[in-house]
């Protein structure tokens, strides 16, 4: 059987305050195996986004170990983490994050670019994605040009370029009208039927959560067990009727 795709074990996550350190993660357990698809739920502050940016690499935990494709990450370098980013992740996050200089096909061509890979070839590369996502038509318009779901299905594109084996998604509708966000959704649902590519979404979204069909509270700093999306999102929302 091969190694799972993300392994967290104890991760824990303090931030330093004025009054203390306040503990966001507390021994926080998860497997995510290839081509999964799971949604992280909680009320708001509870350190979902903080426990995406430390799968993500973006973030050090205090403690624990977290595994990708088999390999631990506590230790690397800057530059070795930037490489396993490239090579294993894809992000998309609630803002866009696209440079505005450039159009739709360059921005989707920077994380190749970025690995060393020829212009030629990323150009190709980058101009069938985009034609996946259904811009085809708007490769050479700059973000400024685009709506908003035209730029989050341009930040689809660019996160699955060199098809990596795992989307990690922050709230990746959470800045789209209630139509486009079902479009966008439905697009990352067949990115992950298509390609195999493997998704962790936070969200607060619980129609995109039963979408996914399994989800994990986040809750105290620790996550819950894997369920039935419907099920997670029912205790996510008495917790936060306890806590109002």
């Amino acid at each position: 059987m091969s190694e799972p795709l993300v392994e967290v074990h104890g991760l824990c996550k303090s931030f330093p305050t004025a009054d203390g350190e306040i503990e966001v993660l507390r021994d926080a357990e998860l497997i995510v195996n290839t081509g999964e698809k799971l949604a992280i739920l909680g009320v708001s502050g509870v350190g979902k986004s903080t426990l995406l940016h430390i799968l993500g690499t973006l973030d050090q935990p205090s403690a624990g170990s977290l595994r990708l494709q088999g390999e631990e990450v506590a230790g690397r370098s800057g530059p070795e983490l930037a490489s396993l980013r490239n090579r294993v992740l894809g992000f998309v996050f609630q803002f866009h994050h696209l440079l505005p200089e450039f159009d739709a096909l360059e921005n989707t061509m920077m994380p190749g670019l970025l690995r060393g890979l020829g212009f030629e070839e990323m150009r190709e590369r980058a101009a069938a994605i985009l034609g996946e996502v259904g811009l085809a038509h708007r490769v050479h318009h700059k973000t400024g040009k685009l709506s908003g779901g035209e730029r989050q299905r341009v930040a689809v594109a660019r996160a699955l370029v060199l098809d990596p084996p795992l989307l990690l998604a922050d709230e990746p509708t959470g800045n789209l009208d209630p139509s486009t966000g079902a479009v966008i959704e439905d697009l990352l649902l067949e990115m992950n039927r298509t390609r195999g590519t493997a998704l962790v979404v936070v969200t607060h979204n619980e129609q995109l959560a039963g979408k996914l069909g399994r989800a994990t509270v986040l809750a105290e700093g620790r996550l819950g067990p894997i369920g039935p999306a419907a099920a997670v999102a029912a205790q996510v929302r008495e917790s936060a009727l306890k806590s109002a």
